[in-house]
């Protein structure tokens, strides 16, 4: 055989060794691929993994080496749905150096499957429902350098072993249900470059480990609301000198900003907001120059800002808001050339504002208010021509505006009240296309009101001003106008017929001006109105019958004005929160709605108006009658009016008499427990009831009985008018129980006796004796919420659509606010549920049951309960430790309930991971599920997805752990209008940013989506 021959069979065996196991991986490893998507439920994302000869490095979610190996499995967001471990053909690639599963709806338990992987680097498995701990073994994926494991729902403690994962770069845990501390072997991650562990809100408080030090490599901290405590170390300014981001924001971190934090000079995120630290921001910026974004805001921070700040100049953002600085606003932050985010709300500074501010930058947001400040504002804000808001309340800025202000078409927001400016307002400002509030309130603007507003605006405050003339109909043109408030004017004519054409309007207030002319007739389109208040002008004529056609309408003031005539007997219709009509000159009856002592000082110094109820400030209106009556000159006719007087009178003291006997003879008997003992029972009548029109006696047997539960039965007793009934509930003492019984009797007959509002149960009497009680409500057709929400074979009307929902969640939300903040002193309901959430035959909300309640002795202070109260499901995790509570306990209740409607579901579950809805519902939020998936399946419709979703995220705020951290009954009113109007145009994204609707919430309604809003506490 030659020699050549077999030179050139061995060059070829050698390339044929070369080429054939390349074409034999890919073989090999589109097979494992195809097996694995076949194991994860064949995803639809995934329909163009098909055999071809250049698969499976053609693929798009693949990456290969050169030799055709598979290194790269990129399946972020495919809609991969797995409830076991991931598949362990994963690991039969055996090259595969990455692994991305970000965002899909993977469960289970950590998958240790992944262990077999024998060179995996990376690791994403965010934004996914993993949950349990994470195993003592994780360091066997000891190839790793990324890991990712934020948005799940990990709980237990951080295993100390992923201190062995030595060739970390990049760690990620945030967001998780991690309890514990965070472990100091984290600090063995010498190559560590990237740090989160942000929104762990289960961590026990834990401060930074002496062994964080070693982390010399760190970019980036973030560690926003994990419960940190303590002080920030010293080291950080001399050990992170890579430092590029450090977020701790949300903790409880204490002491003073080190100075040398601001040697780092490669940092360019710096957050600190929202902890307790104190003293002087430290003025050493010179070497921290590539600061971006810097947050000191809500914290306990003294001294002034320091004006080394103006050498930063990449700075576009600085919120120092909500501390206690003081002095002026330094001149140099006005040559900051990048600066777009200015907010400083709520200290103490003083002195007049930079004169060039942003007249060097696109100056977007600008916020100064709750300050010192005066002199006038700076010429340029608008300079850029970005500007968002101007937000300067309650300062002492004077002078008059300048024209600038009505000529910058970016505005979206002016807030100038409570200041001193002086002189007419720029014509301009009312017509600008993107402005939608205008708040000028309590300065000394004057001039008339414009004859033209744009159609944007929704909201104009111009009270306790000089503006004078008439009331323009131009402001008519402002089609979306949804609050007016001109109190304290010197505004005079008709209020103009057109005014009518504002349908949106929810509240209207012209008191204290010089306007006259009745009030105009078509004022039946405005639906919406919830306030009209025209008091101290000189109107005249009578009150028009239309306005008891306002369905919403539950605050009128109509006093000291000239208005005549009778008050239409159909006001009976409107359920008011509040009605002035003093100091008129009406005539006739008050309407028998009103006879009662929550309206004695409605109907004052009204000469010719009177009532039937003794106890209201107002004639007789028997005596007045009989008064009226032609004189005559025989002394019988006079005789026989005393007689006939005083047989009306015996005549009422028979009936009485008859009726009580017939208590004691038929209940007293029954139910004494002594047959000597007679009850003695004593009457407390709110409300003009003709007590003898209602079979009481008869009435309550279990075929009436609609309810029980505490310790009453609840009957429907039918009365003798027309399909009326009322509501009774009767409470027996019993010796073991009698001073807790009358406890609650007293708390329920004291509360709801004082108590009128259109969403709280109305209770017109009661009755007492040493041995039963009585109080009789108005009946509600449709019983409680919970039972249109939980009734075992669910009824589907029309009732309990979204929209109904929602409305009944604003009614008792409406009921709530009135007893946290109107009355005096405020009440805590205590056991808030929906059992408690009456409905009438309109499915209007109502507030019932008070049995628990108690009052506070001052606004907002803690009051000790001994015993543990409320319903499971629904009370609160303070009840667990402390005994010191407010108002905030009805919040979080009230949470409870907002997830009922939203999600259809009992408050508490069975069957489920979680044993109550909240900590199912926050289960569901924190593993970043889709929120419809959460919905009531009966109501469910896109059109009402966004409403559901804000509604169900307000839910969440209310029922957050510590009660310092839910909103008010105010607040949450005013978001619950904001879903029902429609008109919350803010973007609810990944990040629950529902939370700064919650700031100064009069405005959230008005305000237009912009990114520049994220942390805006005042719009």
């Amino acid at each position: 055989m030659s020699k050549v021959p077999l030179f050139i069979s061995f060059h070829f065996f050698l390339l044929f060794s070369v080429a054939v196991p390349s074409r034999v991986i890919s073989e090999t490893e589109q097979t494992i691929l195809l097996t694995l998507k076949r194991e994860l439920g064949d995803p639809p994302s995934l329909r163009s993994w098909k055999p071809s000869p250049s698969a499976p490095c053609d693929w798009t979610e693949i990456g290969c080496n050169s030799g055709g190996a598979v290194t790269k499995l990129v399946l972020s967001s495919k809609g991969i749905t797995t409830t076991k471990s991931l598949p362990s053909t994963i690991c039969n690639l055996t090259h595969l150096l990455e692994l991305n599963l970000f965002n899909n709806f993977i469960a289970g338990e950590f998958p240790t499957t992944l262990y077999e992987c024998s060179n995996l680097r990376y690791l994403n498995l965010s934004q996914n429902y993993l949950a349990g701990a994470i195993p003592a073994d994780v360091d066997r994926l000891k190839t790793l350098t990324f890991l990712d494991l934020t948005a799940n729902s990990f709980s237990g403690e951080i295993p100390a072993a992923i201190g062995n994962l030595l060739e970390l770069q990049t760690l990620y845990l945030s967001a998780n249900n991690f309890e514990g501390t965070v472990p100091r072997e984290i600090g063995n991650l010498l190559n560590l470059e990237f740090l989160g562990l942000g929104y762990n809100l289960k961590l026990a408080p834990w401060e930074f480990p002496l062994e964080f030090r070693k982390l010399r490599n760190l970019r980036s901290m973030y560690m926003p609301q994990c419960n940190l405590i303590g002080e920030i170390p010293e080291y950080f300014g001399n050990i992170f000198t890579n430092l590029e981001r450090l977020d701790l924001g949300k903790n409880k971190i204490s002491g003073s900003i080190p100075r040398n934090l601001f040697s780092l000079r490669k940092l360019r995120f710096l957050y600190l907001f929202s902890n307790r630290l104190s003293g002087a921001i430290p003025s050493d910026t010179m070497q921290c120059l590539e600061l971006i974004e810097l947050d000191f805001a809500k914290n306990n921070l003294t001294g002034s800002i320091p004006p080394e700040f103006g050498k930063l100049k990449n700075l576009s953002t600085l919120h120092l808001y909500e501390n206690h600085l003081v002095g002026e606003i330094p001149v140099s932050l006005s040559q900051i050339p990048n600066l777009i985010y200015f907010r400083v709300f709520s200290n103490n500074l003083s002195g007049t504002l930079p004169p060039e501010l942003g007249l060097h930058s696109k100056l977007t947001v600008f916020e100064v208010s709750k300050n010192q400040l005066s002199g006038g504002l700076p010429e340029h804000l608008c300079a850029g021509g970005a500007l968002i808001g101007v937000v300067a309340f309650s300062n002492n800025f004077s002078g008059v505006l300048p024209e600038w202000i009505g000529n910058c078409p970016s505005l979206a927001t002016v807030q100038l009240y409570n200041n001193k400016f002086s002189g007419e307002v720029p014509l301009g400002l009312w017509t600008m296309n993107n402005l939608s509030s205008l708040i000028l309130s309590n300065n000394s603007f004057s001039g008339p009101l414009p004859s033209q507003v744009f159609w944007n605006m929704t909201r104009i405050e111009i009270a306790n001003n000089n503006f004078s003339g008439g009331i323009s109909v131009g402001i008519t043109s402002a089609k979306n106008l949804m609050f007016l408030d001109a109190r304290n004017n010197m505004l005079l004519g008709e209020i103009p017929r057109e005014l009518t054409q504002l349908s949106q309007l929810t509240a209207l207030m012209l008191d204290g001006n010089q306007l006259s002319g009745a009030l105009p007739s078509e004022i039946i389109s405005w639906q919406s109105l919830n306030i009209l208040t025209l008091s101290r002008n000189k109107l005249s004529g009578q009150i028009t019958t239309a306005i008891t056609a306002l369905p919403r309408l539950a605050y009128l003031d109509l006093s000291q004005n000239d208005i005549s005539g009778e008050i239409p007997p159909q006001f009976d219709r409107l359920r008011f929160v509040f009605l002035n009509l003093s100091s008129n000159r009406l005539s006739g009856k008050i309407p028998d709605e009103f006879n009662n002592l929550a309206f004695e000082n409605s109907f004052l110094n009204n000469p010719h108006l009177c009532a039937y109820n003794p106890n209201v400030h107002l004639d007789n209106c028997l005596t007045k009658t009989a008064s009226a009556a032609p004189q005559s000159s025989n002394s019988s006719s006079k005789s026989l009016a005393l007689v006939l007087a005083a047989t009306a009178v015996v005549l009422s003291a028979i009936a009485s008499l008859l009726f009580f006997y017939m208590l004691k003879t038929q209940w007293g008997k029954k139910h004494c427990g002594h047959k000597n003992k007679v009850a003695t029972w004593r009457l407390t009548s709110f409300q003009k009831l003709d007590l003898t029109e209602i079979n009481f006696l008869s009435s309550l047997t279990d075929n009436n009985l609609i309810g029980s539960g505490g310790f009453g039965k609840v009957y429907r007793i039918a009365s003798n008018r027309p399909g009326e009934y009322v509501a009774v509930k009767r409470i027996w003492n019993r010796e073991d129980v009698d001073d807790k019984l009358e406890k609650e009797f007293q708390a329920e007959v004291e509360i709801l006796g004082n108590i009128r509002h259109s969403n709280i149960v109305k209770l017109l009497c009661c009755y007492a004796s040493e041995n039963s009680k009585l109080l009789v409500y108005e009946y509600m057709e449709n019983q409680s919420l919970d039972k249109w929400l939980h009734a075992e074979e669910k009824t589907s009307p029309p009732g309990l659509s979204w929209p109904t929902r929602l409305n009944i969640a604003i009614g008792a939300a409406q009921g709530l606010c009135y007893m946290h903040h109107e009355c005096s002193p405020p009440v805590i309901h205590r056991d808030v549920k929906s059992s408690n959430i009456l409905l009438d035959s309109e499915f209007r909300a109502k507030i019932a049951d008070f049995g628990l309640a108690k009052m506070l002795a001052k606004p907002g202070e803690l009051n000790t309960m001994s015993a543990l109260a409320g319903s499971f499901g629904y009370i609160p995790p303070e009840y667990a430790y402390s005994t010191k509570i407010n108002e905030k306990v009805d919040v979080y209740s009230f949470g409870v309930v907002l997830l009922e409607l939203v999600t259809g579901r009992k408050p508490n579950i069975s069957g489920e991971r979680a044993c109550s809805l909240v900590e199912w519902a926050w289960e569901h939020f924190n593993e970043a599920k889709s929120l419809t998936d959460a919905f009531d399946e009966n109501i469910k419709e896109p059109r009402y997805a966004q409403e559901m979703a804000n509604v169900f995220k307000l839910g969440l705020l209310c029922t957050s752990t510590l009660p310092s951290t839910r909103p008010s009954t105010k607040e949450i009113l005013q978001v619950l209008r904001c879903c029902h109007s429609g008109s919350t145009r803010r973007k609810m994204g990944n990040e629950f940013d529902i939370a700064p609707l919650l700031g100064d919430t009069r405005y959230v309604c008005s305000y237009k989506e912009s990114k520049a809003a994220t942390n805006n506490s005042s719009w």
